[in-house]
């Protein structure tokens, strides 16, 4: 069909522009009557009756053409009852259709899933043969195992992937893709273009640039690729599967002249159908949530959008596709339902737990990298930990951690300097006033530090502490992140001491199969502190000891209930009592508990909530605030040890008694403190290694003062 246009003027608009308009036409949503099973409301068409694409067309004379469309599916190829829903309403909606219809697909469709770590796409691509799409376009995403990876998973689909805008030096496509297709439905040609924006870049592990590929403007190349379809190609219809988002997506619209629907995704908004500048641009969500339904009539004089719709998959009675089923759930019986281990305890994947603070899960995740590379420490991004659920204490599965860190990121360790280890810890913490209030944005392992949760502070980050030590901030330290972080700008550059290719996902299977049962680490290692007060003094009385602080005016009260005494490490001595009077606060502990915590630690703090009367009124996600001050005490040091001095009472083959008194107590554990370093013990390393590590150090002061307390 040889179809004629008239070419319309491009609208300019820049970013944050286009962005008000999207905000203001959402805003501005007409309340109309569903249509359909699960059918949802969308954005009313701006003129009434079938609204202008490139040319104002009666519905009744020519041919209607349905486009349904798909975006961002994503975790949910791992849900076999979602994958059944989302083929089930695409084939349902065809069948209730009276004329041709087109399956379309917009990008993140292959990764990530609890699936993608141990079958990468090949379950997802079996669905999607399922499906039977006439196209899918690229997303960052579908960029996760490499741009090789791309011309396998083409290989094994039956139906093309499509970007025309990521370009080799040579000029070439990303392999396996094309810059477009045709396809044919009852004498109406269209042609399907697939775009990315430059944001794709940060988005995936890939590196562009190493790699030797660009991403060119999306609106040039769409404009190129349109004409071509039309001129070369001899469309009737363009329709553009751009994983751009909305604003951007409105701005190809435009910029564009000859584009006649553009199927948005990557942002995962439910949108329209709503025309902009000749184009009806609509997204689906995401994670299969969604179907979006484009009506167009086409004739010889040219193209025009009839009406659409968004369908709610999760409310109607769709049909339940066997077929799309079976194939998720083989994924799952060969790959995800063996059990990994154990948990005594709920592991928190939730984002709402793993953004503000650290959690046992994310304990957990920092161990388990610390216990792959052998780092000094560990950090990793909460965005990275999905799956917004909790996995209940028992057994744990391969589904449970690859639904939790479903990316195809890997382990790089990084040389930085603990100065630059502030930096990244700073870097990620969110102010005070800002909408959920202080947060840390990650979780840790072998690394204990304080955020500072005031407006005013000079500095973000309070105490750090690796390996249970304060950290100096010009000695340099190995700390494993994931290599999505590795490509931050603050870290890109540093030097890398190793890439570990286990999947980070793997790494944490791999630790707790190694465990069998784990228990979730019980500590604090970000600790929110608002005020730190200065040193106290000091009374001893009886069995107890008393220090006392001075407050500042703004401390108007305390939950006495909360204070409690910890070192670096987060063993804890219990306070007896706690109470605010005169400007003065007075914390009291026993005082054989407080000198064996400070003869086995580097730092000994007093931790408790309070109302503070300037902080709690200005900030955000928290109802008090929290105090922090030295506890520790001046302990004197104990008697030499030796393998003539040193006792071993219980025939373990580990010398308790250090000292050689007859009584295993806190001089012990202040004894092996001091002499930790000495000649001695070095020379009878198996006689001190209390953490059974092969070494005495910290640890093994900690862990006797642990057998005793």
């Amino acid at each position: 069909m040889d179809m004629s246009r008239r070419t319309e003027s491009s609208g300019t608009a820049g970013g944050h522009q286009v962005a008000a308009l999207v905000v203001m036409a959402m805003a501005l949503v007409a309340v109309g009557a569903a249509v359909g099973p699960g059918a949802v409301t969308a954005a009313a068409a701006p003129t009434a009756g079938p609204a202008d694409l490139n040319e104002s067309v009666d519905p009744g004379d020519g041919t209607n053409l349905t486009i349904i469309q798909y975006n961002d599916v994503q975790t949910a190829m791992a849900n076999n009852e979602s994958m059944a829903t989302l083929v089930g309403a695409v084939n349902d909606r065809k069948a209730a259709l009276d004329n041709p219809s087109l399956v379309v697909g917009g990008g993140d469709e292959v990764s990530p899933s609890s699936l993608s770590a141990v079958s990468q796409w090949r379950v997802p691509v079996d669905v999607l043969n399922v499906l039977n799409p006439a196209a899918e376009g690229i997303g960052n995403h579908d960029l996760d195992y490499g741009f090789e990876e791309v011309g396998n998973f083409s290989d094994a689909s039956e139906f093309p992937w499509l970007v025309a805008n990521i370009r080799a030096e040579d000029g070439g496509n990303v392999p396996g893709t094309q810059n477009y297709t045709t396809v044919t439905r009852d004498g109406v040609k269209i042609g399907i273009m697939g775009l990315v924006d430059d944001a794709v870049k940060p988005k995936t592990a890939v590196d562009f640039e190493e790699e030797g590929y660009e991403v060119t403007d999306f609106s040039t190349a769409g404009q190129q690729v349109a004409e071509t379809l039309e001129e070369e190609e001899n469309a009737d219809v363009v329709v553009a599967l751009s994983h751009i988002g909305i604003p951007e997506s409105r701005e190809l619209a435009n910029n564009t002249d000859n584009i006649d629907v553009i199927v948005s995704g990557d942002d995962e908004v439910t949108y329209g159908p709503e025309v902009t500048s000749g184009a009806a641009i609509v997204e689906a969500g995401g994670n299969a949530a969604y179907l979006g339904e484009v009506n167009l009539s086409v004739s010889e004089d040219g193209v025009g959008f009839t009406d659409g719709r968004l369908y709610d998959l999760g409310e109607g009675n769709w049909t339940m596709n066997e077929s799309a089923d079976a194939a998720v759930q083989r994924g799952f019986a060969e790959d995800l339902s063996k059990v990994a281990g154990e948990t005594t305890d709920a592991l928190d994947s939730r984002f709402g737990s793993n953004y503000p603070d650290d959690t046992g899960w994310g304990r957990v995740i920092g161990d388990a990298f610390v216990a792959q590379t052998g780092a000094d420490a560990a950090v990793t991004n909460a965005g990275g930990i999905r799956g917004n659920f909790i996995i209940e204490k028992g057994e744990i599965t391969y589904n449970d951690v690859y639904t939790s860190l479903p990316f195809g990121n890997t382990l790089v360790t990084k040389a930085m300097t603990g100065e630059q280890l502030r930096s990244l810890l700073a870097s990620q913490v969110t102010p005070p006033t800002s909408d959920y209030g202080i947060q840390a944005q990650l979780q840790v392992g072998g690394l204990t530090y304080e955020i500072v949760d005031r407006p005013d502070a000079d500095s973000v980050i309070g105490n750090m502490y690796i390996d249970g030590e304060p950290v100096d901030m010009d000695e340099t330290y190995d700390v494993t992140v994931n290599s999505y972080m590795a490509g931050w700008d603050d870290l890109a550059d540093l030097p890398t001491v190793e890439e570990d290719y286990t999947l980070y996902g793997t790494a944490v299977v791999n630790y707790i199969e190694e465990q069998g049962t784990i228990s979730p680490p019980e500590e604090d290692r970000i600790r929110r502190v608002t005020r730190s007060l200065e040193a106290p003094s000091i009374a001893a009385e009886g069995e107890m000891t008393t220090l006392t602080y001075d407050v500042p005016d703004a401390v108007e009260s305390i939950n006495a209930s909360t204070f409690t005494v910890m070192n670096e490490d987060s063993e804890t001595v219990a306070v007896a009592d706690a109470t605010l009077s005169d400007g003065q606060l007075t914390v009291t502990a026993e005082t054989d508990a407080l000198e064996s915590l400070s003869a086995s630690s580097d730092a000994v703090t007093v931790y408790g909530h309070y109302a503070d009367t300037e902080v709690d009124a200005v900030r955000n996600g928290h109802d008090d605030s929290v105090l922090s001050a030295d506890a520790m005490l001046a302990v004197e040091a104990g008697p030499a040890l030796g393998p003539d001095v040193s006792e071993d009472p219980d025939g373990d083959g580990l010398a308790e008694d250090v000292d050689g008194d007859g009584t295993v107590d806190v001089t012990d554990v202040r004894t092996l403190l001091n002499n930790r370093n000495s000649a001695v013990v070095e020379n009878n390393v198996d006689t001190f290694d209390f953490d059974d590590d092969g070494a005495v150090d910290a640890g093994d002061v900690l862990a006797l003062f642990r057998s005793i307390y």
